[in-house]
């Protein structure tokens, strides 16, 4: 059954903010303004754009660290951004996080589908934003690398974000990134889709658990014959296999 999970901290880290620079795509000025109020005073340097191609124009010129992107914009639509996005080698680890009215499962789950890395609802409280934003520049910038670099047939290299599969790149969206290092680090344990949220979305991750059987599906599929190796324990929740290389 799909339930909600609630914030359970702050979130804030200077020394992140500082150098992070967020695109925001809006063609809603009070949004534009109010989305820059809050991120610039957390130390974040904030561009913006009301339409898709302008978005598109600027993420190509000069990739930010992420991209808060509504869905209902004139010229190219959200989806289509984040579609291109996704279809372009130098941007396809861009983290976006999706920022909408539209709040029915369907629409979150077509956004997660095409690769968003999260889903925030118009209203929305700054706290949340902040929350969400937080989450995701640290899935994309860990901390410490942690673990073996080499697990079975993978390989990651934790300064480009990067991870291969018998030394072909596989292109991961950040959070899909966190879930695979994640899983292969601990292979056999069997994880429920809370305690994914908690240690690859964060502490204070506000969705649903089935945004965890999303992205799972979304790793599988670039997997391909691999897929087999992210294995679905019944009832309970997910675990990685790792076979000899």
């Amino acid at each position: 059954m799909q339930t909600m999970r609630m914030s359970r901290g702050t979130l804030r880290d200077v020394s992140k903010t500082a150098r992070s620079t967020i695109l925001v795509v809006d063609d809603e000025p009070d949004i534009l303004e109010l989305v820059r109020y809050n991120l610039s005073r957390e130390g974040y340097r904030v561009l913006d754009a009301s339409d898709g191609e302008a978005a598109l124009e600027r993420i190509y010129q000069s990739p930010p660290d992420l991209v808060i992107l509504d869905l209902l914009l004139p010229k190219k639509s959200g989806i289509e951004v984040l579609e291109s996005i996704r279809s372009e080698p130098r941007t396809q680890s861009l983290p976006v996080l999706l920022l909408t009215a539209r709040s029915t499962e369907m629409d979150k789950l077509i956004g997660f589908e095409r690769g968003a890395d999260d889903y925030l609802t118009k209203p929305f409280s700054p706290k949340e934003l902040l929350a969400r934003v937080g989450a995701i520049l640290r899935r994309t910038r860990p901390d410490e690398p942690t673990g073996p670099e080499a697990v079975g047939p993978f390989r990651f290299d934790r300064e480009r974000h990067q991870v291969f599969l018998r030394q072909l790149e596989i292109h991961l969206t950040p959070t899909e990134y966190r879930l695979l290092e994640y899983l292969l680090q601990r292979p056999g344990k069997v994880f429920s889709r809370e305690q994914l949220l908690d240690k690859v979305w964060g502490l204070g991750y506000f969705g649903e658990t089935r945004t965890v059987d999303v992205h799972v599906r979304r790793l599988r599929a670039k997997l391909g014959k691999d897929a087999a190796l992210i294995r679905t324990v019944t009832g309970v929740g997910y675990s990685a296999e790792v076979p000899a290389k």
